[in-house]
């Protein structure tokens, strides 16, 4: 290729590097964060090689092999231990967050006119998605080190400087190649929208690739690029060559997005839109229906996510009494209870992580809003008849609905699953009691976003700081003994843990009502603050 397609290819990924320092720092940040604390966890937990082995025997069945891939059980080592049930989960978050990160640079930036203004500058045609890649990589690449030698400086038994190195290297060859895939698709599609949900599909596609063959058949596993990644063993065999076919794949796709970059015309896609009807319904022509016609897509994901998510923690609740029979470190924390098997006193846990990975879609629903606001797409609604209570109120239906149909359906999941799997079954309404009593807590973290909208748009990232802080605190916090004040500054810590605790009434109501006013507040902040144009 010519030199001058590169042209200034330094200076605009200075530029998407500073446009985007905090972004890719939190992302570091929350990254590393996770998978540093998780061997620290483990070791406070699995405090000898008996109890590691007893987890090891809860992890030999298909579900959980399929959940989190094959592990060295045989050696249940901290590193062992750390590399099966984390590494897989991690390196689908990275892809994630490459995925984002590309999107917004490449197809995004294209949809906004952004890359039309850099293109009138004297750059390169390929300078942007150069750019775009190089930057990755270099994240990618800080990620995989900072990981690495993180793992190494905790100095734990069996977690050695080169099971460090590989893990963090599979974490980085990871996210590199999915930026190849997302900057593949940004080229085919024609929209930000289409690049992310091919793109978000290929990660699924190739997680439900490996869950297959690790279960059936271990040559389907090595079609898939999260298959490479368990094959890495770090900690055990410690093998390279997953890595650097991993990086071997991600320049091969580099190549085909830059020969697509080139020869197409900006703003033009090589798989056409499928082409929309001639007259819309009357339902698609009310502002809720357009909002959930556009957010249809991601909605639907969220929910078939959800529901996989709830049949993978109940496909385990089979194993679990062995499990925490043979654990004293579990038993303290899971003390038999008069009428309650430990099966469901262990729910209350499963629960608070579904509710809040449920959470997150009814706050991007919520956030829509303000995203659609920062685009100039609201004007055109409010220049009709729509008032501006009107098209909020929509978007709170929605979030609202969806919400409530996520806890649903995860808990639907793991009560199907948990019957499947334990002799006694599970009964539906007590599982569907302990997930729907989060609703509360879901609606205040609604109506922050709404009073957020309502009245310093700009500053709506700190609800999913909230969430963040949410998780750490009740995830993590019986593990490292926070004080309980630590966890009630979070809606979800005034939530009765049922069925281990009966039901209490006062703070779910007291929930509610504070959601109320956050929401009633918000609408009247929306209503006199100038829209952004």
């Amino acid at each position: 290729m010519d030199g001058h397609l590169f042209n200034r290819t330094i200076r605009l990924s200075c530029f998407i590097l500073r446009r985007d320092r905090i972004r890719i720092s939190l992302w570091l940040i929350g990254l590393s964060f996770f998978t540093l604390i998780v061997p620290v966890a483990f070791t406070d937990l699995y405090t000898t090689q008996q109890a590691r082995d007893a987890m090891a025997e809860t992890m030999r069945n298909p579900a959980m092999t399929a959940m989190v891939g094959p592990g060295n059980l045989d050696h249940y080592t901290l590193g062992a231990m750390t590399t099966h049930q984390m590494l897989l989960f991690t390196a689908v978050v990275v892809g994630l967050m490459s995925i984002l990160l590309v999107n917004r640079h490449t197809r995004s930036d294209e949809e906004d006119g952004r890359i039309e203004m850099v293109r009138s500058l004297p750059v390169g045609r390929l300078s942007t998605l150069n750019a775009t890649l190089f930057v990755l990589c270099i994240t990618n690449a800080a990620l995989a080190l900072i990981t690495g030698f993180g793992l190494y400086v905790l100095d734990i038994e069996s977690m050695g400087l080169e099971g460090s190195l590989l893990y963090g290297a599979a974490l980085g060859a990871t996210g590199i190649i999915f930026a190849g895939v997302t900057a593949v698709f940004a080229q085919l599609s024609e929209s930000s929208r289409g690049t992310i949900g091919y793109s978000i599909a290929i990660l699924i596609i190739t997680y439900l690739i490996r869950a297959f063959g690790d279960v059936s058949n271990e040559t389907l596993s090595l079609f898939s690029p999260l298959g490479w990644v368990t094959q890495t063993e770090a900690y055990s065999s410690n093998h390279w060559w997953p890595v650097l076919l991993l990086l071997g794949s991600s320049v091969i796709l580099f190549i085909i997005a830059y020969l697509l970059n080139a020869v197409r015309d900006l703003g033009a896609g090589f798989l056409p839109a499928r082409p929309g009807r001639k007259h819309a319904s009357a339902f698609l022509q009310s502002p809720i229906g357009l909002a959930l016609k556009l957010q249809r897509t991601g909605i639907i994901a969220w929910a078939v996510g959800m529901f996989v998510m709830g049949l993978s923690y109940g496909s385990v609740l089979g194993d679990l009494e062995s499990f925490l029979g043979a654990n004293d470190t579990m038993q303290q924390l899971f003390k038999p209870e008069d009428g309650r098997s430990l099966s469901e006193q262990f729910i209350p846990m499963l629960m608070v992580i579904m509710a809040l990975l449920g959470t997150v879609p009814p706050l991007m629903a919520i956030n829509k809003l303000y995203g659609d606001e920062k685009k100039n797409r609201i004007e055109h609604l409010l220049g009709r008849a729509v008032s501006r209570t009107r098209l909020m109120f929509c978007y709170l239906v929605l979030s609202a609905v969806n919400g409530f149909v996520m806890i649903s359906l995860a808990a639907l999941g793991l009560w199907a699953a948990g019957t499947s799997v334990m002799e006694s079954g599970l009964d539906l309404g007590m599982v569907s009691g302990a997930a729907v009593v989060y609703y509360p807590a879901m609606l205040v973290m609604i109506g922050i976003a709404v009073f957020l909208i309502g009245f310093t748009p700009k500053i709506n990232v700190f609800i999913w700081l909230y969430v963040f802080y949410s998780f750490i605190v009740l995830y993590l916090g019986g593990l490292f003994q926070f004080p309980d004040w630590v966890g009630q500054i979070s809606p979800y810590g005034h939530i009765p843990q049922l069925p281990v605790e009966e039901m209490e009434y006062g703070p779910v109501a007291i929930l509610i009502v504070i959601a109320l006013v956050l929401m009633i507040a918000g609408f009247i902040g929306y209503n006199k603050r100038d829209i952004e144009g």
